[in-house]
């Protein structure tokens, strides 16, 4: 049967020869589209590094002159932070609280922050975030070590003016892990005179969902309470069993309970709504892009849905000619299927080599700013493959099935 297939598709080869420049078209196309959803999908799916689940964050305001409640002897802004603080660990429902500065997760205020040691020096070209937190804030979102080190024993080591950096921080300095440098001097910013010793490593925190951890760096420093008064963002992790009607009951005792001289709670926010508010724009281009996406890979169906019915629906008299002579359903089935299969597989040859080469032109999906990974080119050219496979089964089992239902005598006559 291989045989005369291969004979029946070279016979045909005017016909075929246009069925391969669609399907060489159709594969590369399909490989682009499948490759930046896979970008996508992967970071995606990449473990962010923190757990915002049962987080809130409370904004404070602070009472200004105008005021008919402002009290002018309340200088005392250090004070009042941590006082308020301390209120709102206290409260049963809730299992963690941490003052910070541009530090919580989807927040688009950062400060940025130089880390050396020895002779390596990192932060001029590479972003790192400085987040400046009290040792709980580790808890509140669930950080973990890279050498295991738990929440809560990470908020230990920062108790103790220990610093905490990002595991993959010298990663370009061909060092894959800073856990050997654990116990050793480091210096921040410019400051040679102040030596931070390094607590643990931490396992990379994302900077939002679409954006790959492999580039994210970030050092975490305990605050002084001599700064409270620089710091607006108060974090709070709620049990997880207490968790229903949260905002409203610290609302209803915000000015009465949690009201500490000028100090009041402005606003209490959950953070899958900071998230899903930071991220709208990336989420509606993503969006955006995987619908277009979904919407060319529909017309390339169709588009091939047509091409195989209409040369499935040619060959009444041939499928006739074949169930006249013994042979089954399967067997006329097979036949259609493997022609376009073959013609398919020939395609993606030299589907590949153009793919291959606008992966060296930098012109698809980029990622971790690599555009051609050899693991990736494979996985998504099976996929573009396979996709592009089973439009074509599709393609050629409707019409295969209702041309063998017709008695061959009634084709064979037609014909």
């Amino acid at each position: 049967m291989s045989k005369k297939l291969f004979k029946q598709i070279r016979n045909e080869w005017r016909f075929n020869i246009w069925i391969f420049v669609e399907l060489l078209i159709v594969s590369v196309v399909m490989w682009f589209i499948t490759d930046y959803m896979y970008v996508i999908a992967r970071n995606y799916i990449e473990p962010r590094g923190f757990d915002i689940s049962h987080c809130y964050l409370i904004s404070m305001g602070k009472l200004t002159p105008n005021s008919h409640e402002y009290n002018p002897a309340d200088t005392t802004d250090n004070d009042d932070r941590a006082e308020l603080l301390n209120r709102i660990q206290h409260r049963p429902e809730i299992e963690a609280a941490s003052l910070s500065q541009n530090s919580y997760p989807y927040d688009g205020s950062n400060s940025s922050m130089i880390i050396s040691h020895d002779t390596i020096q990192v932060g001029n070209d590479d972003w790192i975030l400085r987040r400046l937190v009290t040792p709980d804030f580790v808890r509140v979102f669930r950080y973990q070590g890279a050498n295991g080190e738990t929440p809560e024993q990470l908020a230990n080591i920062l108790s103790k003016g220990n610093i905490l950096i990002s595991d993959n921080l010298f990663n370009k300095h061909r060092m894959p892990s800073l856990t050997a440098l654990i116990g050793k001097t480091f210096h921040l910013d410019t400051d040679t005179t102040r030596n931070y010793i390094l607590g643990a490593s931490l396992k990379p925190v994302k900077y939002n969902d679409f954006e790959s951890a492999t580039h994210s760096y970030s050092g975490v420093v305990k605050l002084g309470k001599e700064n409270y008064k620089d710091m607006n963002e108060l974090c709070v992790r709620v049990r997880d069993n207490m968790d229903h009607d949260f905002i409203e009951n610290l609302w209803r005792d915000a000015d009465k309970r949690l009201r500490v001289g000028n100090l009041y709670i402005s606003d209490i926010q959950s953070f899958y709504d900071l998230r899903i508010s930071y991220q709208r724009l990336k989420m509606n281009t993503v969006r955006n892009y995987t619908a277009g996406g979904l919407f060319l890979m529909l017309n390339i169906f169709l588009g091939i849905l047509g091409t195989f019915w209409f040369r499935t629906q040619q060959r009444r008299g041939e499928i006739a000619l074949f169930k006249a002579i013994g042979s089954t359903n399967h067997d006329v089935f097979i036949r259609q299927i493997s022609e376009g299969i073959i013609l398919l597989s020939i395609a993606t040859i030299f589907a590949t080599i153009i793919d291959l080469n606008l992966a060296f032109a930098n012109l698809n999906a980029v990622h971790d700013g690599i555009y051609f990974e050899p693991i990736r080119f494979i996985a998504t050219v099976l996929i573009s493959y396979l996709l592009t496979a089973i439009m074509i089964i599709i393609g050629t089992w409707f019409p295969a099935r209702k041309a063998m239902s017709i008695q061959p005598a009634e084709a064979l006559h037609e014909e």
